[in-house]
């Protein structure tokens, strides 16, 4: 079998189109890409947790459970705590408490 011919991919064997001269001109502007999505996430927030810059800072506060509390001792009284104990102080103790057990 013989072939007349040969298939080139050279441009100068394309067929000119009009989209060709279109695409070789660079844009003049940059399209910036805008995530709403976060900027939504970011106002949402701020809405939750309100504005950080305009808090206080606050002094560290004085444990509320006293260092020679046990765990036992917490888990014997029925009695309430005479102020609320703050989560990370809860965390913290607890862990401490853990770790000594080797959990």
């Amino acid at each position: 079998m013989e072939t007349n011919g040969s298939i080139s991919n050279s441009p100068e064997s394309q067929p000119s189109d009009a989209s060709d001269s279109t695409n070789k001109e660079k844009p003049t502007e940059k399209v910036v890409f805008i995530n709403h999505a976060e900027i939504a996430w970011q106002a949402r927030r701020r809405e939750w947790v309100g504005d950080q810059s305009q808090k206080s800072q606050r002094a560290p506060r004085e444990p509320i459970m006293s260092w020679t509390t046990t765990y036992e001792d917490l888990l014997l009284t029925t009695e309430p705590f005479q102020e609320p104990i703050p989560l990370a102080e809860m965390v913290d103790f607890l862990v401490d408490i853990w770790l000594e057990e080797g959990l």
